[in-house]
């Protein structure tokens, strides 16, 4: 059984439709595929009524957290599956952090064009479709404006990226705050890239502790953000703690050089994920 537990769609910052995003994975061999856009779960329906048979839909999001450490903190990502999408609590936390990433990307597009750079605020609403907008958006804007080659060039430190003049602050979940709305909500959470370092600063080991201390199931171990050592440091650490570790592609579509179902995880992994929600279940397709 081939399981993805980490995609991107339109309804945030990838560049392919929920429907058409099912449709790719069941053409790529998945069995069970996660939808996990940032903040959100509007995509989750469109996913669900394009199922290919055989493949089942495994309704998630990506959380945009914080950690508050003793004079620092660290952004960081929880994945967090089947829970109640009409929960009111962590509906109105999932929306003030999208509102709070929409104001955010405005004020950098209004940076940009004060210093003469041709993007239009109109044109990435547009190209956004509704969707979660984020850096990812404003990447593509300075691709069709001919700026930048790739993402990866925009996300570097001249434009969107860490030291740039044009990235802003957002607002995100306390990560204790996420873990409570999730389980609140009956979802399950995964600790998205921990160790990924080249994404910039990393937790202290510590928090790892304290998040499992207040209910987090598990990390995601295997990510092509990972070296090998960071994949072995995390499967070391979700072990000490009794936590299960999952592996998948974060696919974004054409914003990343990844393929659906470049790291996968385990059966069993799954199952725990299954087993622990009480706020949604699987949708799996039947042939019609």
């Amino acid at each position: 059984m081939t399981i993805d537990l980490h995609l991107h769609s339109t309804a945030s910052d990838g560049t392919t439709p929920p429907d058409e995003l099912m449709r790719l994975a069941g053409a790529a061999g998945l069995r069970v595929a996660a939808l996990t856009d940032h903040d959100t779960t509007s995509g989750w329906a469109a996913a669900a009524q394009a199922l290919p048979p055989g493949l089942t839909l495994i309704r998630g999001a990506e959380l945009s957290c914080r950690w508050h450490g003793e004079g620092e903190s660290i952004a960081l990502h929880m994945l967090a599956y089947l829970f109640d999408p009409a929960d009111p609590a962590l509906v109105a936390a999932l929306a003030r952090v999208r509102e709070s990433r929409l104001g955010r990307a405005e004020r950098m597009v209004a940076l940009m064009r004060a210093d003469g750079i041709d993007v239009d605020w109109a044109d990435i609403l547009a190209h956004a479709g509704g969707g979660t907008v984020g850096r990812p958006h404003l990447a593509a804007a300075l691709i069709r404006a001919g700026l930048v080659a790739d993402t990866q060039e925009a996300f570097g430190p001249r434009w969107l990226g860490n030291g740039s003049p044009y990235r802003l602050p957002k607002e995100d979940l306390d990560v204790f705050e996420a873990l409570r709305l999730v389980q609140a909500a009956g979802g399950v959470t995964v600790f998205a890239h921990p160790r990924a370092s080249v994404r910039g600063r990393v937790v202290p080991e510590e928090l790892f502790g304290q998040l499992a201390a207040a209910g987090l199931d598990g990390l995601e171990a295997d990510h092509h953000d990972h070296s090998p050592a960071e994949r072995a440091e995390v499967r070391r650490i979700a072990a000490e703690l009794g936590l299960f570790t999952t592996g998948s592609s974060d696919f974004h579509g054409t914003h990343k050089k990844v393929r659906i179902g470049e790291f996968t995880t385990a059966p069993e992994a799954l199952e725990r994920i299954v087993a622990g929600a009480t706020g949604a279940t699987p949708v799996t397709g039947v042939a019609g």
